[in-house]
């Protein structure tokens, strides 16, 4: 299926572009998501004439991304959480206790733009975060997670 791009989709391709996917691929993601339309006559016509007004939004989203790299890029965030001896965690650090602490900081991060492709945190240490913001943006976080072991009563 033909479409046209209304914004830059990762490894697919830009603003404007008309790239051929598969047809589950764009009813299923790229339509509903707004990222694209079908490429027909009409649409064509209709994108020439929103071209300048998508271009100025992609600015923006760009520049927005750029300016909240600029504040997560080396931040250091400290997490304490129970732990063994050992400095196995009781639990886990995911993406969702990133994302408060981050918040609680200042910078508003969703957890859906932190990458831990290794899964959830368990053992204590310091660790580097991505946060993928947009296509072409991307932080690094570093995250110091702290073991504090249980006291006997």
């Amino acid at each position: 299926m033909e479409v046209i791009l209304l914004e830059k989709v990762d490894r697919l391709g830009g603003l404007g572009d008309k790239v051929n996917v598969k047809s589950g691929f764009a009813r299923n993601f790229l339509l509903p998501q707004g990222k694209a339309t079908a490429a027909t006559a009409d649409n064509l016509a209709t994108f020439e004439a929103r071209r300048a007004d998508l271009e100025k939004q992609a600015a923006e989203s760009l520049a927005s991304a750029e300016a909240r790299k600029a504040t997560l890029d080396g931040m250091e965030i400290t997490i304490t959480v129970r732990a063994g001896n050992e400095g196995k965690l009781f639990g886990s650090v995911g993406t969702i206790d990133i994302a408060e602490h981050v918040t609680a900081q200042g910078t508003e991060l969703a957890k859906r733009e932190i990458r831990m492709p290794h899964g959830a945190i368990r053992q204590a240490g310091e660790y580097d975060i991505a946060v993928h913001l947009l296509t072409d943006v991307d932080a690094t976080l570093k995250l110091t997670v702290v073991g504090e072991e249980e006291k006997e009563v």
